[in-house]
C-alpha cells in the first residue's frame, strides 16, 4: 500500500482565475477596448457600406442597407487597371527601397558601430524628412520636377529628353515619390536587425575561406531576414493604400491613378460609398493574403 502511494500521481485541483491572471487580462483591457472601437467597429461598419443599396429616393450619397454582393462585381470589372497598376506600383518601389536602404542600414549599423556619435549623426539624417509634413515634402518634388525647375531644364538642355515629354505625371516619378516618402521605414527595421550583428561571423567566414559573396548569402543575408521582412511590410502596405504621390494635384496624372485615388474619389467626390467601401474592403483582402504567404514562404511565419 505504500508503494502504490509512494507511486501514485498527484492530482490538481482546479482553482479558477489566479491573481496573475486578472492582472494581465486588467493591463490588456485598455488595448482590448481601443482595438474593439477603433478597428474592429470602423472595420465592420465598412463592410456593411460596401454590400448597401441605392436609397429609393435615388438622392447622390443617400444608400440603405442591402446585400449587394455586385457591389465587388462592379468594383473588380471596372477598377481592375487601377488595382494591378497599385500592386506594381507597390512592388517595384519596395524593391528599390530595399536596394537603397539595405547598404545604407548596414553601414550605419556595422560600419559605424566604433564610432557612436557619428552613428546617432546619420540616423538623425535617416527620420529627419519626418520633422516635415507629408504633403510638403511630395509638393516640394512636384516643384523640382516640374518643366521649369532646374533639373528639368538641364536635362531639357543635355538632350536626355525631348523638351515635349514631362516627368511629372509619368509612372517614374510617382515611384519616384513613393519610394522616397518610405525609404525610412524600410532603413530604420534593417538597421534594428544588423546594429546586433555580430561582426566576427563575418571574420569566421572569411577564415574558412569563404568568399564575400558568400559569407553575405550565408551569413549576412538570412541575419538580417527579420529586419528585410518587417521593412518590406512596413513599406509595401501603405503604398498599396498611398493616394497622394498618384494624385493629379501631386507627382501623378489621370493614367497613374492608384486605389487610394479612386477611393478618394468615391468618398469625397461622387460620394458613392459602397464602392468606395467595396474597393478599400478589396485592397485590405488582397494585402493581407499577399502579407500571409509572403511571411510563410520567407520563413518567418513568428512575425504574423
Amino acid at each position: 500500500m505504500a508503494f502504490a502511494a509512494f507511486g501514485s500521481a498527484p492530482t490538481t485541483e482546479h482553482k479558477g482565475p489566479t491573481k496573475t491572471s486578472k492582472i494581465v487580462l486588467a493591463l490588456l483591457m485598455p488595448g482590448l477596448v481601443y482595438l474593439g472601437l477603433f478597428f474592429f467597429t470602423p472595420l465592420i461598419s465598412l463592410v456593411i457600406t460596401s454590400l448597401e443599396v441605392p436609397d429609393a429616393s435615388g438622392a447622390i450619397g443617400a444608400y440603405q442597407y442591402g446585400f449587394a454582393w455586385e457591389n465587388y462585381v462592379t468594383v473588380v470589372t471596372t477598377y481592375m487597371p487601377q488595382i494591378l497598376r497599385s500592386f506594381m506600383y507597390a512592388g517595384i518601389a519596395t524593391i528599390i527601397a530595399l536596394l537603397v536602404s539595405y547598404p545604407l542600414a548596414y553601414f550605419i549599423g556595422v560600419k559605424l558601430r566604433s564610432r557612436p556619435l557619428v552613428q546617432r549623426l546619420m540616423l538623425v539624417l535617416v527620420i529627419a524628412p519626418f520633422f516635415i509634413s507629408f504633403l510638403l515634402r511630395t509638393i516640394a518634388w512636384k516643384q523640382i520636377f516640374s518643366d521649369g525647375g532646374a533639373i528639368m531644364q538641364t536635362v531639357y538642355s543635355l538632350g536626355l529628353m525631348p523638351t515635349s515629354q514631362h516627368f511629372l505625371g509619368t509612372d517614374a516619378a510617382v515611384i519616384f515619390g513613393l519610394t522616397y516618402n518610405f525609404i525610412p521605414f524600410m532603413t530604420l527595421p534593417l538597421f534594428t536587425t544588423l546594429e546586433r550583428f555580430d561582426v566576427r561571423l563575418l571574420e569566421a567566414g572569411s577564415d574558412l575561406y569563404a568568399s564575400p559573396a558568400k559569407v553575405f548569402r550565408k551569413i549576412t543575408l538570412p541575419i538580417s531576414m527579420p529586419g528585410i521582412i518587417s521593412g518590406t511590410l512596413l513599406v509595401f502596405i501603405p503604398i498599396a493604400g498611398d493616394y497622394v504621390n498618384a494624385g493629379q494635384n501631386f507627382l501623378g496624372s489621370s493614367k497613374t491613378s492608384m486605389i487610394g485615388t479612386i477611393v478618394d474619389t468615391e468618398f469625397l467626390q461622387t460620394q458613392n460609398y459602397p464602392i468606395a467601401s467595396s474597393l478599400s474592403v478589396l485592397l485590405m483582402a488582397v494585402i493581407v493574403a499577399l502579407v500571409s504567404l509572403y511571411v510563410r514562404s520567407s520563413g518567418t511565419e513568428d512575425l504574423l
